[in-house]
């Protein structure tokens, strides 16, 4: 059978992606450099039977996906930088009661309103640590338009699987490119839906603290229970007890720290011998993979760590490379002032010297800017 290839839009490859995994809602509201996976959603989902509302704004947008995804839908919004600011509190309470649902976060360049036409890599803090409290969080990281929709499919199914939120991390570079994508064949990818209750409603926990992951039945189906922004026990109701505060938030973030391999992806680009790594993400991977090519040609043992998740962070896989190599320097390209730098020196954790190569100027970073950071330390 003949491959489904398309010439697509990086963000309508998003917007593919999300119908492939089963998305049937998406609330929103436009902002650039994300609008066209407004558009084509607003296009598409009425012919898969889904539903699209745009919302007043970026703070409703986020509470209509909480709202569907309680509903029973898979559900998806999309936004930048400001946008995501104003989504923040409501990306807090989705963490907080385990709602699926999934972000795209196309960033443009910052702070405020910014650089409404640029790309930029400044979100990456913010990703994590953009609402308040320990909370958890996933953040997948595309690198081109095939990625756009492989890592929205694998976006849904991280928020299912482990109820909690999941950012597509992207920028406007690969948003608004446009490159060949063969769309999979039904069942070709593997497609996963939230756990359901197999006991009695009167039986059901929706909150059980000894269960890493809660099954999750939609409001209707006869499964009556609380969510609130508060604290709360086994049955959801709010509680001040200190004990069960520090308990639930445990389990939050362990569900997602017990489950690292199965969560964090990471490519690894000619390190099996590199002494010298490369540590970048998004658009700025595409050069770093370019400038590594280079610098092998001229025989600097270097490679390339690429996350294509971002957080929780892939401390595991850049630990390990870090000691199995006996590395004596990494490169950490990126369209902002040196975020992921220092997540990379908190693994490095003094082994290594760590370089940073930051750009603000709306442009990728180019190879040969890379190169010669790694020549550096040839």
């Amino acid at each position: 059978m003949a491959k489904n290839v398309q010439f697509m839009m990086g963000n309508h490859a998003v917007a593919e992606g999300a119908l492939y995994a089963g998305c049937r809602f998406y609330g929103g509201y436009p902002i650039t450099p994300s609008t066209e996976i407004a558009e084509r959603m607003a296009e598409r989902l009425p012919q898969v039977g889904g539903r699209f509302i745009q919302m007043e704004d970026e703070i409703a947008a986020m509470a209509s996906v909480i709202g569907a995804s309680l509903a029973g839908a898979k559900a998806l919004t999309a936004t930048s930088g400001p946008g995501f600011s104003l989504k923040q509190e409501n990306l807090g309470f989705a963490a907080l009661c385990e709602i699926p649902v999934v972000i795209v976060d196309v960033m443009r360049g910052g702070p405020s309103t910014g650089m409404p036409t640029g790309p930029s890599q400044s979100d990456v803090m913010q990703a994590k640590w953009g609402t308040h409290g320990d909370h958890p969080i996933i953040a997948v990281t595309p690198a081109s338009v095939q990625e756009q929709f492989n890592e929205t499919v694998r976006a849904f199914n991280l928020a299912e699987k482990y109820r909690c939120p999941v950012l597509v991390l992207t920028d406007a570079i690969i948003g608004q490119m446009m490159e060949s994508l063969v769309i999979p064949e039904p069942g070709e990818l593997e497609v996963i839906d939230r756990l359901q209750p197999d006991c009695p409603p009167e039986e059901y926990l929706p909150y059980d603290m000894d269960k890493d992951i809660n099954p999750m039945p939609a409001f209707g189906s006869g499964y009556r229970y609380h969510v609130t922004g508060l604290h709360h026990d086994e049955t959801g109701f709010p509680t001040n007890d200190p004990v069960l505060h520090t308990k639930n938030t445990k389990r939050l973030i362990e569900k997602l720290e017990k489950n690292y391999d199965d969560i964090v992806k990471v490519e690894e680009f000619y390190c099996d011998d590199a002494d010298i790594l490369v540590f970048a993400i998004g658009v700025t991977a595409r050069s770093a993979k370019d400038a590594v090519l280079q610098a092998r040609e001229q025989g600097i043992k270097v490679g390339l760590v690429r996350p294509l998740t971002i957080w929780p962070f892939p401390d595991k896989h850049l630990d390990k490379l870090i000691s199995a190599n006996n590395v004596k320097g990494i490169v950490v390209p990126e369209m902002n002032l040196g975020q992921m730098k220092f997540e990379v020196e908190r693994v490095a954790k003094g082994r290594c010297e760590v370089e940073g190569l930051y750009s603000l100027m709306l442009d990728p970073i180019l190879p040969s800017e890379i190169l010669e950071k790694i020549r550096r330390f040839a």
